[in-house]
């Protein structure tokens, strides 16, 4: 009688070691594959470094935030960053008299920087904001 050949015996001879060369070359392509489809992040968080100081900006009866096309902030003409706003519309709007804030951005700014802007001035107690010059958008629109 002859014996039966099983299905799962291979050469006796053959190396018992397993060619792992194509499980690495998938697991890479796989890493790239997450690598590419991980979402970019949507948030920043503004840091403000140790740098030469201007001095405190001075909060008077009525205050121009003026913002170019570089994103700079200026408080009445001396440029500041959005924490430095902030600090600046609390002293203003802690006074008796809330002083009154002239909002300027120039027509070619950024709306993202406009909008942090209002979002501080907000934030921190402006309530008294002016539009001064408003007309010279109606080119822009």
């Amino acid at each position: 009688m002859r014996r039966r050949r099983s299905i799962f015996r291979t050469d006796p001879n053959a190396s018992p070691l397993i060619n792992t060369t194509p499980l690495i070359d998938v697991m890479l392509v796989m890493l790239v594959m997450f690598i590419i489809t991980i979402p970019p992040p949507t948030h920043s968080v503004d840091v403000t470094l140790a740098g030469v100081d201007a001095g405190p900006a001075e909060v008077r009866e009525e205050n121009r935030i003026t913002i170019d096309t570089a994103d700079v902030i200026r408080w009445n003409g001396q440029a500041i960053d959005l924490a430095q706003l902030g600090e600046l519309v609390k002293v203003a709007s802690g006074q008796r008299d809330p002083a009154t804030l002239m909002f300027e951005p120039e027509a070619r700014a950024r709306y993202l920087r406009v909008d942090q802007a209002i979002g501080e001035i907000r934030r921190n107690g402006g309530s008294a904001i002016a539009f001064p010059g408003i007309e010279r958008y109606a080119v822009t629109i």
